[in-house]
Protein backbone atom coordinates (compact mmCIF):
# COMPACT_ATOMS: atom_id res chain seq x y z
CA UNK A 1 0.00 0.00 0.00
CA UNK A 2 1.32 3.34 -1.18
CA UNK A 3 1.06 6.44 1.54
CA UNK A 4 -0.65 9.54 0.48
CA UNK A 5 1.36 12.38 1.21
CA UNK A 6 0.46 14.52 4.33
CA UNK A 7 1.87 17.69 6.15
CA UNK A 8 4.63 16.51 8.75
CA UNK A 9 6.73 18.28 11.77
CA UNK A 10 10.16 19.10 12.20
CA UNK A 11 11.49 15.07 12.98
CA UNK A 12 9.26 14.28 10.13
CA UNK A 13 10.61 16.46 7.31
CA UNK A 14 14.53 15.30 8.87
CA UNK A 15 13.57 11.76 8.42
CA UNK A 16 12.54 12.46 4.58
CA UNK A 17 15.26 14.68 3.70
CA UNK A 18 17.96 11.81 5.23
CA UNK A 19 15.55 9.31 3.32
CA UNK A 20 16.11 11.34 -0.30
CA UNK A 21 19.85 12.30 0.74
CA UNK A 22 20.50 8.69 1.23
CA UNK A 23 18.48 6.80 -1.35
CA UNK A 24 16.77 4.73 0.97
CA UNK A 25 12.98 3.85 1.14
CA UNK A 26 11.20 3.30 4.38
CA UNK A 27 8.73 0.21 4.58
CA UNK A 28 6.45 -0.56 7.09
CA UNK A 29 4.30 -2.78 8.63
CA UNK A 30 0.67 -2.56 9.45
CA UNK A 31 1.70 -2.70 13.27
CA UNK A 32 3.82 0.13 13.77
CA UNK A 33 3.19 3.70 15.27
CA UNK A 34 0.90 5.50 13.16
CA UNK A 35 3.45 8.01 12.53
CA UNK A 36 5.55 5.61 11.35
CA UNK A 37 2.89 4.34 8.69
CA UNK A 38 1.77 7.70 7.89
CA UNK A 39 5.78 8.45 7.02
CA UNK A 40 6.24 5.12 5.35
CA UNK A 41 7.06 4.59 1.67
CA UNK A 42 4.86 1.61 1.76
CA UNK A 43 3.22 -0.21 4.27
CA UNK A 44 1.88 -3.65 3.91
CA UNK A 45 1.87 -7.17 5.88
CA UNK A 46 4.73 -9.31 5.53
CA UNK A 47 4.29 -11.11 1.87
CA UNK A 48 3.75 -7.40 0.48
CA UNK A 49 7.09 -6.09 2.33
CA UNK A 50 8.76 -9.05 1.11
CA UNK A 51 7.65 -8.47 -2.28
CA UNK A 52 8.52 -4.76 -2.01
CA UNK A 53 11.73 -5.32 -0.35
CA UNK A 54 12.90 -7.76 -3.34
CA UNK A 55 11.65 -4.82 -5.89
CA UNK A 56 12.78 -1.70 -4.80
CA UNK A 57 16.00 0.22 -6.63
CA UNK A 58 17.05 2.12 -3.24
CA UNK A 59 20.00 2.07 -1.86
CA UNK A 60 19.16 1.52 1.92
CA UNK A 61 15.82 0.15 2.92
CA UNK A 62 14.88 0.75 6.40
CA UNK A 63 12.50 -1.38 7.89
CA UNK A 64 9.88 -0.57 10.02
CA UNK A 65 8.97 -3.80 11.89
CA UNK A 66 10.75 -6.61 13.75
CA UNK A 67 14.33 -7.63 13.34
CA UNK A 68 12.89 -11.43 11.21
CA UNK A 69 10.88 -8.74 8.30
CA UNK A 70 14.33 -7.04 8.27
CA UNK A 71 16.51 -9.86 7.67
CA UNK A 72 13.79 -11.24 4.69
CA UNK A 73 14.84 -7.67 3.12
CA UNK A 74 18.49 -8.65 3.71
CA UNK A 75 18.31 -12.60 2.54
CA UNK A 76 15.90 -11.32 -0.61
CA UNK A 77 18.54 -8.08 -1.33
CA UNK A 78 21.69 -8.97 0.00
CA UNK A 79 23.42 -6.24 -2.13
CA UNK A 80 21.10 -3.81 -0.46
CA UNK A 81 21.73 -1.98 3.24
CA UNK A 82 19.32 -2.44 5.17
CA UNK A 83 19.08 -0.91 9.04
CA UNK A 84 16.57 -1.34 11.58
CA UNK A 85 15.43 1.62 13.86
CA UNK A 86 15.85 -0.55 16.92
CA UNK A 87 17.68 -3.75 16.79
CA UNK A 88 16.24 -5.29 19.96
CA UNK A 89 12.89 -5.39 17.30
CA UNK A 90 12.02 -9.17 18.16
CA UNK A 91 9.02 -11.41 17.73
CA UNK A 92 8.08 -14.26 20.68
CA UNK A 93 7.33 -16.46 17.38
CA UNK A 94 11.12 -16.23 16.59
CA UNK A 95 11.97 -16.99 20.27
CA UNK A 96 9.86 -19.88 20.32
CA UNK A 97 11.93 -21.46 17.88
CA UNK A 98 15.54 -22.06 18.87
CA UNK A 99 17.16 -22.74 15.77
CA UNK A 100 19.36 -26.08 17.39
CA UNK A 101 15.98 -27.57 18.65
CA UNK A 102 13.94 -27.18 16.00
CA UNK A 103 16.89 -29.25 14.25
CA UNK A 104 16.17 -31.70 16.54
CA UNK A 105 12.34 -31.44 16.15
CA UNK A 106 13.30 -31.82 12.06
CA UNK A 107 15.16 -35.22 12.78
CA UNK A 108 12.12 -37.26 14.03
CA UNK A 109 10.46 -36.85 10.78
CA UNK A 110 12.45 -37.66 8.46
CA UNK A 111 9.99 -38.37 5.45
CA UNK A 112 8.70 -34.72 5.73
CA UNK A 113 8.81 -31.30 4.14
CA UNK A 114 8.69 -28.66 6.60
CA UNK A 115 7.48 -25.02 5.93
CA UNK A 116 7.61 -22.14 8.61
CA UNK A 117 5.83 -19.34 8.62
CA UNK A 118 7.60 -16.21 7.90
CA UNK A 119 7.69 -15.30 11.55
CA UNK A 120 10.85 -16.78 12.19
CA UNK A 121 14.75 -16.32 12.02
CA UNK A 122 17.18 -16.96 9.43
CA UNK A 123 18.28 -19.82 10.92
CA UNK A 124 14.82 -21.37 11.01
CA UNK A 125 14.33 -20.18 7.17
CA UNK A 126 17.02 -22.08 5.95
CA UNK A 127 15.90 -25.55 7.84
CA UNK A 128 12.99 -24.85 5.89
CA UNK A 129 11.79 -26.18 2.14
CA UNK A 130 9.22 -23.12 1.84
CA UNK A 131 8.24 -20.25 3.89
CA UNK A 132 4.36 -18.68 4.26
CA UNK A 133 2.49 -16.30 5.38
CA UNK A 134 -0.45 -16.39 6.87
CA UNK A 135 -2.24 -14.12 3.38
CA UNK A 136 -0.30 -17.56 1.12
CA UNK A 137 0.18 -20.63 3.05
CA UNK A 138 -3.55 -22.12 2.66
CA UNK A 139 -2.59 -21.34 -1.27
CA UNK A 140 1.03 -22.77 -0.85
CA UNK A 141 -0.52 -25.77 1.63
CA UNK A 142 -2.85 -26.92 -1.41
CA UNK A 143 0.00 -26.90 -4.09
CA UNK A 144 1.50 -30.06 -2.12
CA UNK A 145 0.73 -33.37 -3.16
CA UNK A 146 -1.98 -34.91 -0.01
CA UNK A 147 0.50 -37.75 0.25
CA UNK A 148 3.43 -35.41 1.24
CA UNK A 149 3.86 -34.90 5.40
CA UNK A 150 4.64 -31.75 6.68
CA UNK A 151 6.29 -30.32 9.21
CA UNK A 152 4.64 -26.46 10.29
CA UNK A 153 6.26 -24.00 12.49
CA UNK A 154 6.67 -21.96 14.62
CA UNK A 155 3.12 -20.94 15.04
CA UNK A 156 0.57 -23.70 16.21
CA UNK A 157 -2.59 -21.40 16.35
CA UNK A 158 -1.87 -20.66 12.44
CA UNK A 159 -0.96 -24.11 11.88
CA UNK A 160 -4.15 -25.75 13.47
CA UNK A 161 -6.04 -23.10 11.61
CA UNK A 162 -4.42 -24.29 8.59
CA UNK A 163 -5.24 -27.81 9.03
CA UNK A 164 -8.67 -27.11 9.55
CA UNK A 165 -8.89 -25.07 6.24
CA UNK A 166 -7.08 -27.04 4.01
CA UNK A 167 -7.79 -30.99 5.34
CA UNK A 168 -4.00 -31.56 6.25
CA UNK A 169 -2.24 -32.95 9.63
CA UNK A 170 0.51 -31.23 9.38
CA UNK A 171 3.10 -31.64 12.49
CA UNK A 172 3.08 -28.73 14.55
CA UNK A 173 6.04 -26.61 16.26
CA UNK A 174 4.73 -25.83 19.82
CA UNK A 175 5.19 -21.64 19.00
CA UNK A 176 2.53 -18.94 19.95
CA UNK A 177 2.07 -15.00 19.48
CA UNK A 178 2.36 -13.26 22.73
CA UNK A 179 0.09 -10.52 21.28
CA UNK A 180 -3.02 -13.00 19.87
CA UNK A 181 -2.70 -15.31 23.07
CA UNK A 182 -3.41 -12.09 24.82
CA UNK A 183 -7.36 -12.02 23.92
CA UNK A 184 -10.23 -13.37 26.41
CA UNK A 185 -13.19 -15.31 25.37
CA UNK A 186 -14.97 -14.44 27.85
CA UNK A 187 -14.87 -10.33 27.55
CA UNK A 188 -15.33 -10.98 23.64
CA UNK A 189 -18.59 -12.38 23.93
CA UNK A 190 -18.94 -9.21 26.51
CA UNK A 191 -18.27 -7.09 23.78
CA UNK A 192 -20.23 -8.67 21.25
CA UNK A 193 -22.91 -8.78 23.05
CA UNK A 194 -22.65 -5.31 23.51
CA UNK A 195 -22.28 -4.49 20.09
CA UNK A 196 -24.43 -7.30 18.81
CA UNK A 197 -24.39 -5.57 15.10
CA UNK A 198 -20.55 -5.45 15.06
CA UNK A 199 -18.69 -7.93 13.12
CA UNK A 200 -15.61 -10.19 14.87
CA UNK A 201 -12.43 -9.95 12.08
CA UNK A 202 -9.48 -12.05 13.66
CA UNK A 203 -5.89 -12.93 12.73
CA UNK A 204 -5.14 -17.05 12.63
CA UNK A 205 -2.31 -16.22 14.56
CA UNK A 206 -5.14 -16.06 17.46
CA UNK A 207 -5.78 -19.68 20.09
CA UNK A 208 -8.77 -21.52 18.34
CA UNK A 209 -11.29 -20.19 21.04
CA UNK A 210 -10.99 -16.72 19.42
CA UNK A 211 -11.25 -17.62 15.83
CA UNK A 212 -14.29 -19.68 16.54
CA UNK A 213 -16.38 -16.43 17.11
CA UNK A 214 -15.13 -14.48 14.13
CA UNK A 215 -17.04 -13.77 11.15
CA UNK A 216 -13.83 -13.28 9.02
CA UNK A 217 -10.35 -14.88 9.39
CA UNK A 218 -7.52 -13.46 7.07
CA UNK A 219 -4.06 -11.75 7.24
CA UNK A 220 -3.82 -8.13 7.99
CA UNK A 221 -3.92 -7.39 4.32
CA UNK A 222 -7.27 -9.83 4.06
CA UNK A 223 -8.57 -7.98 7.01
CA UNK A 224 -8.26 -4.42 6.04
CA UNK A 225 -10.03 -5.20 2.35
CA UNK A 226 -12.63 -6.97 4.28
CA UNK A 227 -13.53 -3.87 6.03
CA UNK A 228 -13.43 -1.72 3.27
CA UNK A 229 -15.37 -4.38 0.90
CA UNK A 230 -18.37 -5.33 3.63
CA UNK A 231 -21.19 -3.47 4.35
CA UNK A 232 -20.96 -3.77 8.14
CA UNK A 233 -20.69 -0.18 9.84
CA UNK A 234 -18.32 -1.77 13.26
CA UNK A 235 -15.78 -4.16 13.59
CA UNK A 236 -14.09 -6.19 16.26
CA UNK A 237 -10.84 -6.14 15.36
CA UNK A 238 -8.49 -9.42 16.91
CA UNK A 239 -5.48 -8.73 15.84
CA UNK A 240 -2.77 -5.52 17.33
CA UNK A 241 -4.05 -2.66 17.25
CA UNK A 242 -2.23 -0.43 14.98
CA UNK A 243 -3.70 -1.77 12.17
CA UNK A 244 -6.74 0.05 12.63
CA UNK A 245 -4.90 3.53 11.93
CA UNK A 246 -5.44 2.14 8.44
CA UNK A 247 -8.85 0.92 8.32
CA UNK A 248 -9.91 4.16 9.68
CA UNK A 249 -8.15 5.97 7.28
CA UNK A 250 -9.76 3.95 4.34
CA UNK A 251 -13.62 3.52 5.88
CA UNK A 252 -13.69 6.80 8.55
CA UNK A 253 -17.58 6.31 9.02
CA UNK A 254 -17.23 2.85 10.45
CA UNK A 255 -16.52 2.19 14.04
CA UNK A 256 -13.42 -0.38 14.82
CA UNK A 257 -13.12 -1.98 18.21
CA UNK A 258 -10.13 -3.77 19.96
CA UNK A 259 -10.91 -6.92 20.85
CA UNK A 260 -9.96 -7.12 24.92
CA UNK A 261 -7.66 -8.88 27.26
CA UNK A 262 -8.63 -10.51 30.23
CA UNK A 263 -8.78 -7.27 32.45
CA UNK A 264 -11.81 -6.43 29.79
CA UNK A 265 -9.04 -3.55 28.29
CA UNK A 266 -7.36 -3.58 24.67
CA UNK A 267 -4.27 -2.31 26.36
CA UNK A 268 -2.71 -5.53 26.08
CA UNK A 269 -2.73 -6.58 22.68
CA UNK A 270 -0.44 -3.80 21.50
CA UNK A 271 3.06 -5.67 20.19
CA UNK A 272 5.79 -4.82 22.60
CA UNK A 273 8.60 -5.62 20.11
CA UNK A 274 6.31 -3.22 17.10
CA UNK A 275 6.12 -0.83 19.64
CA UNK A 276 10.11 -0.11 20.07
CA UNK A 277 10.61 1.59 16.65
CA UNK A 278 9.84 5.48 17.40
CA UNK A 279 10.55 8.08 14.84
CA UNK A 280 13.68 9.54 16.73
CA UNK A 281 14.99 6.06 16.43
CA UNK A 282 13.73 6.16 12.96
CA UNK A 283 15.84 10.06 11.74
CA UNK A 284 18.50 8.10 13.80
CA UNK A 285 18.94 4.97 11.80
CA UNK A 286 18.95 7.05 8.60
CA UNK A 287 21.15 9.73 10.33
CA UNK A 288 24.47 6.78 11.31
CA UNK A 289 22.98 4.38 8.61
CA UNK A 290 22.65 1.69 11.39
CA UNK A 291 22.01 -0.39 12.79
CA UNK A 292 22.74 -2.84 10.03
CA UNK A 293 21.38 -6.19 9.04
CA UNK A 294 23.99 -8.48 8.77
CA UNK A 295 23.59 -12.43 7.67
CA UNK A 296 26.34 -14.50 6.95
CA UNK A 297 26.51 -14.95 2.94
CA UNK A 298 26.11 -18.71 3.65
CA UNK A 299 23.38 -18.53 5.87
CA UNK A 300 21.89 -16.18 2.92
CA UNK A 301 21.98 -18.54 0.18
CA UNK A 302 20.05 -21.23 2.24
CA UNK A 303 17.66 -18.83 3.71
CA UNK A 304 16.53 -17.22 0.65
CA UNK A 305 15.93 -20.68 -1.51
CA UNK A 306 12.72 -21.22 0.75
CA UNK A 307 11.68 -17.51 0.33
CA UNK A 308 11.84 -17.59 -3.37
CA UNK A 309 9.61 -20.92 -3.05
CA UNK A 310 7.43 -19.11 -1.70
CA UNK A 311 7.49 -15.70 -4.06
CA UNK A 312 7.56 -18.37 -6.58
CA UNK A 313 3.88 -19.72 -5.22
CA UNK A 314 2.30 -16.74 -4.17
Amino acid sequence: MKISPKSFGKIEDEILSLKKEKNAIILAHYYQHEEIQDIADFIGDSLDLSKKAQQTNANIIVFCGVRFMAEVAKILSPQKTVILPDINAGCSLEESCPANKFEAFKKKYPNHIVLSYINCSAEIKALSDIIVTSSNAAKIINTIPKNQKIIFAPDRHLGNYLNKVTGRNMILWNGACVVHETFSEKELIKLKVRNENAKIIAHPECPENILNYADFIGSTSALLKFTSDDDTKKFIVATEPHIIHQMKKNQPNKEFLVAPGNDGSCSCSTCPYMELNTLEKLKNCLLEVAPKVNIDNELILKAKKPLNEMLKLS
